[in-house]
């Protein structure tokens, strides 16, 4: 296939280029060129700014167009008057944020979206990201035939810029008392970023449209299991979990930044249950949470991706607040 890939140098759109290029795919990065230019000598690089530069890509055509950098629905739109056809199939990553909550246990690809006060609104914030991106996903279907919608739970693996798995990864191969923050039993789901774009090839392979979870494991585990895991893999003979409720760390001003991926830090205590049976029927295979940790945590120390200030709490603020939980009166 000929792939037109908007973006394609960081984390997601990075290991989706080396999925299609492994499997003998023609691809074309449309991206500004802020990360590298010379990550894929194979594929074709058009450097330009989506939101002004679509002109660039005036003369190609793609069986495909995988666009990994659309935030506001405008910029879906500006991809099919720009493009018309010559896009070919139009695949959408967006993410299971676009859910309305509270969401039921198990919850499939027709419950109900997110709908923004202001539609017209183009200013990205953690409230707005869900609903925008739900307004990314109809004007996906309103300008394209049949678009390939992906909504993934939190992606994690090498490469992953954003940090926030990454840093439990790391702050447990430390060793030493961790803060584990509770309820240890609130539901968690992720997905490895290869297990994603791999499975998003194939489907451009076998043509298909649709709308699909993507998330591992279902039923969900426990974040209690979920770190458990992490200390099985990258563990230390000195390494422990102490688990502190999650209201006193709420009354302390945590949150989801200093303690990334806390369930608790949500208003319901639960961050992902989505069910995958159907991306599962066709096609989706997904790796063990334990190999996933042992593949980030040996990449990121040969080749460490920095995480963002100010994801993650310091080593001074854990002591303290463990010492802190320690001296609480008991009742």
């Amino acid at each position: 296939m000929r792939i037109l890939v908007m973006g394609g140098t960081k984390f997601i759109g990075r290991h989706f280029v080396i999925a299609a290029e492994r499997r003998g795919h023609s691809v074309t990065l449309f991206h500004r060129g802020r990360h590298s230019t010379t990550l894929f000598p194979d594929a074709e690089q058009v450097i330009g700014d989506r939101d002004r530069d679509l002109g660039l890509l005036a003369d190609g055509t793609w069986d495909t167009t995988v666009d990994f950098s659309a935030y506001v629905p405008r910029q879906v739109r500006q991809i099919g008057a720009a493009l018309g056809e010559r896009s070919g199939r139009y695949v959408l990553l967006s993410s299971t944020a676009v859910y309305a909550p509270p969401q039921r246990y198990g919850f499939r690809e027709d419950a109900p979206l997110v709908a923004l006060s202001d539609p017209t609104t183009e200013d990205m914030t953690d409230e707005t990201y869900g609903g925008l991106k739900a307004l990314c996903e109809r004007a996906a279907s309103e300008t394209f035939s049949d678009p390939l919608i992906v909504r993934p739970t939190y992606v994690v693996g090498p490469l992953d810029y954003t940090g926030r798995f990454t840093w439990w990864v790391q702050r447990i191969a430390r060793g030493g008392e961790v803060l584990a923050p509770g309820p240890q039993d609130a539901l968690f789901q992720l997905i490895d970023v290869r297990d994603l774009t791999e499975w998003l090839v194939r489907m451009l392979e076998a043509g298909s449209g649709g709308t699909y979870h993507l998330a591992h494991p279902f039923p969900p585990v426990s974040f209690g299991t979920m770190l458990a895991d992490i200390v099985g893999v990258v563990g230390r003979n000195d390494t422990t979990l102490t688990w502190v409720d999650r209201e006193f760390l709420l009354a302390a001003g945590v949150d989801g930044t200093s303690l990334p991926l806390w369930p608790g830090a949500g208003p319901d205590g639960v961050l992902e249950a989505a069910d995958p049976a159907r991306a599962i029927g066709v096609g989706l295979v997904t790796r063990s949470l334990p190999e996933t940790i042992r593949d980030l945590y040996q990449h990121e120390c040969a080749s460490p991706t920095p995480v963002p200030e100010p994801v993650g709490m310091t080593p001074e603020a854990e002591t303290e607040l463990l010492q802190r939980w320690r001296a609480r009166p008991h009742r």
